[in-house]
């Protein structure tokens, strides 16, 4: 039943962050892309408050699912996980988490503009 969940644990994480990277770009999907990278935002700044800047809620009840398979040494991101230990790239962890950043930061502002212009589209065509 764990190893079924870690791999559930995985397609969602994978999938988050695909969408996070990329659901900005078709009108349909804007709003719920708006909804994803803010919460992703909050866990990142505002539960990294408490739990250290970049936490992610997703991350942590994987690495416990992880932990309790018998797994150790998990590093402090999915992202290093994943290109590291599952991709073996040897990537700094500095690195991945700059760009993690930068990605982020541009994709929400992405997400944020253009979801205030089809807004602003929608309530004109509405006159």
């Amino acid at each position: 039943m764990l190893q079924a969940l870690d791999f559930f644990l995985f397609v969602v994480h994978c999938f988050v962050i695909g969408f996070n990277l990329t659901g900005w770009i078709w009108v349909r999907t804007r709003r719920w892309h708006l909804v994803s990278v803010g919460l992703t935002v909050f866990s990142w700044l505002v539960m990294g408050i408490w739990y250290g800047l970049g936490y992610c809620a997703l991350t942590d009840w994987h690495w416990q699912v992880k932990r309790a398979l018998g797994e150790t040494n998990l590093p402090s991101s999915f992202l290093i996980y994943f290109f590291n230990d599952i991709l073996g790239l040897g990537l700094k962890a500095g690195f991945v988490n700059k760009g993690a950043g930068i990605a982020m930061a541009v994709v929400t502002l992405l997400s944020v503009v253009l979801n205030f212009r089809d807004y602003r589209q929608h309530r004109l065509s509405e006159r």
